[in-house]
């Protein structure tokens, strides 16, 4: 049935499509800056360009992406792993749930940015505490996902495991965890951006190296268009976290990859 303009374009149509799209928002951002906002707070792309060229021939932009990427993906991967554990064994002991539940709720509650001034007290001012303070935050995204998942869980499938002599071993790797699967990588996709504001965030708090403190200092020099070439840099990084956890995802889940292909993830 034709939907009109509306209906699905290919791959290659759909990628033209958004490269005229993004030539059509620079053009009238490169006019209207200057013209019709001050060139002060929005820049110009010819600026932002010539800004993220200057940083990458300079030699520095490439080690404060290693930086920020080692606590974003450091972070990331203890959370990920933490967040997992706890939601798999809070899920199946429904006693630790209920023990644990208003300790968990107000530690949710908390805002995770607000414990980095205490995370600086406590370990200091180096790659550590932006490690623990991503890792808190993709911590609770994760094992929220899995909690919820390992307990929507079909009680009917453990209870025929059961009747069939399965043990408590056999209904985690056969049911369990291949049911919570999908739940498991839905928060694993929504934690990466906010990997990134761990690590960020940290570096804007407290720190002379990473994209958090390029940031911090183009900023304080009122350098808009370095602000704005840190960003773009800051995206790039997050497109390529997010794009390993679409491939891990595709390895350990390939009955889903098809339709994966069109979800529209941030």
């Amino acid at each position: 049935m034709n939907a009109g303009p509306f209906r699905s374009s290919s791959p290659a149509s759909m990628w033209r499509y958004r490269v005229l799209l993004l030539l059509a928002i620079l053009t009238l951002w490169q006019f209207a800056s200057g013209t019709i906002i001050a060139e002060f707070f929005i820049s110009k792309p010819s600026a932002i360009g010539a800004s993220l060229w200057q940083k990458v021939i300079g030699g520095n932009l490439f080690f404060h992406i290693g930086i920020t990427a080692a606590e974003a993906f450091i972070g990331f991967l203890v959370g990920a792993c933490l967040g997992t554990l706890m939601g798999v064994l809070l899920g199946r002991s429904p006693f630790l749930a209920d023990l644990l539940q208003p300790f968990i709720l107000a530690f949710y509650s908390l805002p995770k940015i607000a414990l980095a001034p205490l995370f600086v007290l406590w370990i200091g001012i180096g790659m550590e505490m932006k490690i623990v303070l991503t890792a808190t935050v993709v911590f609770f995204l994760v094992f929220l996902n899995t909690f919820t998942g390992v307990r929507n869980v079909s009680k009917e499938l453990e209870a025929i495991l059961y009747l069939m002599g399965a043990n408590e071993r056999h209904v985690l790797t056969k049911v369990v965890l291949p049911s919570a699967i999908t739940w498991v990588f839905t928060g694993l996709r929504i934690s990466v951006p906010y990997a990134l504001i761990g690590a960020i965030v940290g570096e804007l708090i407290a720190s002379n190296r990473g994209l958090g403190f390029v940031l911090a200092n183009a900023s304080s020099q009122f350098d808009t268009a370095g602000v704005f070439a840190t960003l773009i840099v800051i995206m790039m990084l997050a497109f390529v976290l997010n794009s390993l956890v679409h491939m891990a995802e595709a390895w350990l889940m390939p009955w889903n990859s098809a339709n994966s292909q069109r979800e529209f993830t941030i």
